[in-house]
């Protein structure tokens, strides 16, 4: 797998999004903190495509898993402990997923925000699943599945309001990008 060196660029910036998104919360009067992680995951996925979009999200996870504190509450191998730890797995799927979709595309709101909405689905039900049995098995804290729904619902709703801006940025983005060629679209 060669990458040209904007493609590198690329990815490394997306990385260094994702960091950012899990260390920024913003308080809101529903107790539900605004992060950014799944908004720029998606956005990685829509800009950077299948690969790019992966190895930001894998560059992400390995640096944390080594230790660089980037995850919202630290990092290091004992994270996978922590039941949060599967929508993190799910950014590296759904960047994946979301990539390699949009770019068989021919660009519309509508058609990305249906992609993005494939990703989002796939972050919430590989993180929900990981957090019930991590919950269940590991911590010894048993949780019915349908009250792990209940409790990320609202984070859930601010997840797909981002969602939905990063679709509609990336509708603008997306088709200067190809332009430029700096994103690159498979043969429909």
């Amino acid at each position: 797998m060669k990458l040209q060196l904007r493609e590198m660029i690329m990815i490394g910036i997306f990385a260094a999004l994702m960091f950012i998104g899990a260390k920024i919360s913003i308080p809101t009067p529903f107790g539900v903190p605004i992060t950014f992680q799944l908004f720029f995951c998606v956005y990685g996925g829509l800009l950077l495509g299948s690969k790019g979009g992966l190895l930001s999200q894998l560059i992400y996870i390995l640096l944390g898993l080594i230790g660089v504190p980037v995850f919202s509450y630290g990092g290091g191998i004992q994270y996978v402990f922590n039941p949060t730890f599967g929508y993190i797995i799910g950014f590296a799927l759904a960047a994946f997923i979301i990539g390699l979709l949009v770019q068989r595309i021919k660009i519309s709101f509508i058609k990305v925000l249906g992609i993005s909405i494939i990703g989002y689905l796939f972050i919430y039900l590989i993180g929900n699943l990981y957090f019930y049995f991590m919950k269940d098995l590991y911590w010894n804290k048993p949780m019915e599945l349908i009250t792990v729904f209940k409790v990320m619902f609202p984070f859930m709703v601010k997840d797909f309001i981002l969602l939905i801006i990063a679709a509609y940025t990336s509708t603008i983005m997306i088709p200067i990008l190809r332009k430029s060629g700096a994103l690159k679209t498979v043969d429909r």
